[in-house]
């Protein structure tokens, strides 16, 4: 018989997501704590959302809060940096069979 050990982020009374550590349990609660201090900031704005577009934009911007932070900071997000190959790209050589003696 094997001992599971098991994390529920419940909400309201409803379990949300289960986990196999309290680590990602708590990560994943704290995201939501965000989400729902965002759905209150937008339900407050000018701008008008239904419900579902406040929850999906409440937990978009709660889950790429690491992206997101930098932004409202003035950070620009860093770019890829593109590789150019100079002149012609490289392609490998087959290789020649090798004489046996």
């Amino acid at each position: 018989m094997a001992v599971i050990i098991k994390y529920i982020v419940v909400r309201n009374g409803e379990e949300k997501m289960t986990f196999a550590t309290k680590k990602e349990a708590d990560a994943y609660d704290k995201m939501l704590d965000i989400a729902d201090n965002l759905f209150e900031f937008l339900e407050n704005s000018k701008i008008k959302f239904n419900e579902t577009q406040l929850e999906d934009l409440s937990l978009f911007l709660a889950e790429n809060s690491d992206k997101l932070i930098p932004l409202l900071r003035g950070i620009n997000p860093k770019k890829k940096e593109i590789k150019k190959v100079s002149g012609k790209e490289s392609v490998p050589k087959k290789n020649k069979p090798q004489k046996t003696a």
